[in-house]
């Protein structure tokens, strides 16, 4: 990420977000209070589930739609100047995202438990759905390395190893 000095952005375009974020954070944590905890055993759900939103929302052609007022989706760069590049950059982190759908996802929690039951649940097997691939994709492309590398004649692996 590039620094301020070298984006068409002011400190107060991050400050407004920043602002934002804390704004919705006091305002969940306020009106939480009296309500029921969100038990420590729910927490690896809903790190999965902001995982899967925040990939979602930054990387899945489907969400492009609220990605294209502020990112130009061919180059994955922010469009434009000030608060719209700013949010821009947001929308290409998914770090960053993974904050602001962290914060929604327990917001909803505790709000309609039953619901940001069934939302978490339905995105953390999304996630692990994603991990599941990723492993399946690794192991086939080990198997057909390891296959391409049983099919080489005995000497190009030894002058390969020469050069």
């Amino acid at each position: 990420m590039e620094p301020v000095e070298r984006t068409p952005t002011e400190p107060t375009d991050y400050a407004a977000i920043s602002a934002a974020y804390g704004a919705l954070l006091a305002g969940t944590a306020f009106s939480a209070r009296g309500k029921a905890q969100i038990p420590a055993a729910e927490l690896p759900t809903l790190a999965a589930a902001s995982f899967a939103l925040s990939k979602l929302l930054v990387k899945e052609k489907a969400e492009t739609w609220v990605r294209a007022p502020f990112i130009d989706e061919a180059e994955r760069k922010p469009k434009g100047r000030r608060m719209r590049y700013a949010v821009g950059e947001l929308l290409t982190c998914t770090r960053c995202m993974g904050a602001w759908s962290a914060l929604g996802l327990v917001a909803l929690r505790v709000h309609s438990p039953t619901a940001g039951r069934t939302v978490t649940t339905v995105l953390a097997a999304s996630a692990g759905n994603d991990i599941l691939q990723a492993l399946f994709s690794y192991l086939c492309a080990r198997e057909n390395a390891t296959k391409r590398a049983a099919e080489r004649p005995s000497g190009v692996n030894d002058v390969r190893r020469a050069a």
